[in-house]
């Protein structure tokens, strides 16, 4: 047993079964990982535009109202969703996202472009007038995947101060409805920052109500807007991940951005036999279980994922190439450059697709399912292949 202070501790059944189950779950990861993302990304964000009616606290793209100089023209668009299918079938989804991609008046021309050419797309926008259940249906009969909408707190009062709008909470509620009625696949993102933490899990009673099949938990990066708000702690997070394999037993996927270690904790949870013991999941887990009983499925968390760099790329509103949307580190531009072969060979893409990380997480048995959240590794200790400093088992590994 681990400790940390005296209320946070890893509890781990010590058998050579589950330490052998463990490393062949890393294996798989290693090759899995080798094989499905050296020569193509499975997603493409595309940073459409910077404008957005909205001014949320957290945006990682300091969204504006209006559009920035300079953001890829409809032709420059089209013949990026082009470049795109040169990664070959099956071709890389292309999210598009912003800003609010709502406001680029050609969008519904490239989502038409994406599905003449074959390209698997889905749209990430903004809770505005222009999302009306008309647009929807349009969305949809485009061939959209799935659309994305964002809820941040489980009441109005929470929800709205993030998004720094009044009535954006209940407009919210409606799009998410709208959007099941008109037939699309709806995804709830959620940002976990320390307002909005002790609200998961009604936030998760909430969407799962709706009948929302997917929710997608962003974690805190200090980046635009949210750079001057405060992140959870990593003993927090930990329980935050606890709580979402907990969740994930509901029949909702469950997917994290930025938290790469809940891959890892889903193995200890299941592989090594290990359970967390902190009074804040404590406190999650029970409300959890009054909201919503016993759970009757098994957890719907990959085992495996991606990384910026490692299975996603990013392109901003201006055509320049990042490894992901909260990692500005500038790796060309497609006006001029060809993204296709930077994804696959630039040095840094291959650095993270390695694993060649210092620190702790470059020796962590779990780094290839997990391998620590760049961008915040890149903020936080100027180094794109430090050790994600969020992460509480690398602090206790060594213990």
């Amino acid at each position: 047993m681990s400790h940390v202070g005296s209320s946070s501790a890893i509890i781990t059944e010590k058998t050579s079964e589950k330490k052998n189950s463990s490393y062949t779950a890393s294996e798989e990861a290693k090759k899995s990982n080798t094989h499905s993302f050296a020569q193509k990304p499975i997603l493409v964000f595309w940073e459409t535009t910077k404008a957005c009616m909205l001014a949320c606290r957290h945006c990682r793209a300091s969204a504006i109202h209006s559009a920035l100089p300079g953001e890829l023209t409809t032709e420059e668009g089209l013949a990026l969703i082009d470049k795109i299918t040169e990664f070959g079938i099956p071709y890389p989804v292309i999210v598009f996202t912003g800003g609010d991609p709502l406001m680029r008046k050609d969008i519904f021309e490239l989502m038409k472009h994406a599905k003449e050419l074959g390209v698997k797309f889905a749209l990430s926008p903004a809770v505005t007038n222009l999302l009306t259940y008309n647009a929807m249906v349009k969305i949809r009969e485009l061939g959209a995947t799935s659309i994305s909408i964002s809820l941040d707190g489980a009441v109005k009062e929470t929800h709205d101060d993030i998004r720094s709008i009044d009535g954006t909470f209940d407009a919210t509620i409606k799009s998410i409805k709208n959007a099941i009625d008109a037939g699309l696949n709806i995804q709830v993102n959620t940002t976990v920052m320390k307002s909005n933490v002790n609200e998961l899990p009604r936030i998760f009673n909430l969407i799962k109500s709706l009948g929302v099949k997917v929710w997608e938990v962003f974690f805190l990066i200090k980046i635009g807007r949210g750079a001057g708000l405060q992140e959870i702690s990593p003993s927090e997070y930990e329980s935050v991940c606890n709580f979402l394999y907990d969740a994930s037993k509901y029949g909702v996927v469950i997917r994290t951005v930025e938290a790469p270690f809940e891959r890892r904790v889903v193995s200890m949870r299941i592989k090594k036999g290990s359970y967390w013991r902190d009074p804040f999941y404590d406190h999650l887990h029970s409300e959890l279980m009054n909201l919503e009983g016993e759970p009757k499925y098994n957890s719907t968390i990959s085992p495996v994922g991606t990384l910026d760099g490692d299975g996603i790329i990013f392109v901003g509103n201006d055509g320049t190439i990042f490894p992901g949307g909260f990692l500005p580190v500038k790796l060309g531009n497609v006006r001029k450059d060809n993204i296709v072969e930077i994804y696959r060979n630039n040095s840094i893409m291959r650095s993270i697709r390695a694993r060649d990380f210092s620190g702790y997480c470059g020796k962590c048995e779990f780094k290839w399912q997990c391998g620590g959240s760049r961008a915040r590794t890149y903020y936080s200790e100027h180094d794109i292949l430090a050790s994600d400093p969020a992460c509480f088992y690398s602090r206790i590994a060594n213990r």
